[in-house]
């Protein structure tokens, strides 16, 4: 990631959503902005393919304090 104005932080696996804002403050951002995506996975059940939600991403955007 490149360091400057705005910077994307990913709540990480095993991290809470808390220790990802710890982390961002600790770096000097504020968030601003946050986005979650669903994660997806293909599963057959009785020969037909379905999609099932998995897990979620989270993600924030973050801005120079």
């Amino acid at each position: 990631m490149a360091k400057g104005k705005k910077m994307r932080f990913e709540v990480e696996e095993g991290e809470t959503i808390d220790q990802c804002l710890d982390r961002m403050a600790k770096e000097g951002y504020t968030p601003v902005r946050r986005m979650e995506e669903p994660i997806f996975q293909e599963v057959t059940k009785d020969g037909k393919k379905d999609v099932e939600p998995v897990g979620r991403k989270i993600v924030f955007t973050a801005v120079k304090q």
